[in-house]
């Protein structure tokens, strides 16, 4: 493990001052964190249980010069095998709140989106039905615009409550959030997202749930669920289809090591067991390779590696 560049134990004291007794561990293994099962030690890991105490805690990690990580539920992340050196402030284990005001439905950062898309229906609302099986939080979901099934985040989101890298929370517009295809402001610019308001339609509770049930029995027959992964490797690129050019490629099923090419869909990478995160880093370029040998189209990563 790398030499820290800072005081591990003062910077532990003072996230449990900030945070709370239990909610700072040291040299917390990531692997369970992330939706791959993979991803070494991270110096501290933090489960702060309010946006301020994540604002207090990204101060403690920027005074004592540690490097820090937001992460959700690790749906979309790989995380190195050497671990991480500095902070992780996780969001998904305490920042669940979700309140509605007539057809705006607010979220903090570490809702699921399944529970934010069920909640929506128990309301009688429409909007989020494409999240229903997206495995990621609603924080995670404003960082990359996520979405599925010709919906997406940017279609519903009105505002965003945001912490800057100076420690500086603001309420931002939709608009002023630069939504693009699983990208933001909050991912370009080091924003972290605190908590998301979401404005949905009046809509038939029945068919709400009809559309979910559609939209998960779909994902279900086409998509490794039964397998760790982060979801879709590849971003769609422009005119393709990632998964049929890994397929037309000779890709399906191809290993490194633990990790391999899914044979239900290429688009995906699957932790096939004991995978590293070496592997799929390996893996992964060979598909970029292969893709662009053949095809002249250069895939580019989904997955969020991490550090």
């Amino acid at each position: 493990m790398a030499e820290h560049a800072y005081d591990v134990e003062a910077l532990a004291d003072e996230l449990v001052r900030v945070t709370g007794e239990g909610r700072v561990l040291r040299d917390e293994p990531m692997a369970p964190h992330t939706t791959f099962r993979i991803g070494g030690p991270a110096d501290l890991f933090v489960t702060p249980s309010s946006a301020e105490e994540v604002a207090a805690a990204l101060s403690a990690a920027r005074a004592a010069g540690a490097p820090a990580y937001v992460v959700g539920n690790g749906s979309n992340l790989l995380v190195d095998d050497a671990g991480l050196r500095g902070v992780v402030v996780c969001t998904a284990e305490a920042l669940r709140g979700t309140a509605f005001d007539g057809r705006v439905m607010t979220c903090d950062a570490g809702v699921s989106l399944r529970e934010a898309s069920e909640a929506a229906c128990e309301r009688g609302l429409s909007g989020l039905e494409f999240a229903c099986g997206i495995p990621g939080t609603v924080g995670g979901a404003v960082f990359m615009n996520a979405g599925a099934y010709d919906g997406q985040v940017s279609g519903v989101l009105v505002s965003a409550l945001v912490l800057d890298a100076e420690g500086r929370v603001s309420e931002l517009a939709a608009s002023e959030l630069a939504l693009g295809y699983r990208t933001s402001r909050v991912r370009t610019d080091g924003l972290v997202c605190l908590r998301a308001n979401f404005e949905l339609a009046e809509g038939d509770r029945a068919a709400i749930r009809a559309r979910m049930d559609e939209l998960t029995a779909r994902r279900e027959d086409k998509q490794p669920l039964d397998m760790p992964s982060a979801g879709s490797t590849f971003k769609r690129p422009e005119g393709h289809f990632a998964g049929k050019l890994i397929t037309d490629a000779g890709l399906k099923g191809c290993r490194v090591g633990g990790a391999q090419v899914s044979e239900k869909h290429a688009g995906f990478v699957v932790n096939a067991g004991g995978a590293t995160a070496a592997d799929v880093r390996a893996l992964i370029a060979h598909v970029q390779d292969e893709v662009e040998r053949r095809f002249g189209v250069r895939l580019e990563p989904e997955v969020r590696m991490l550090p």
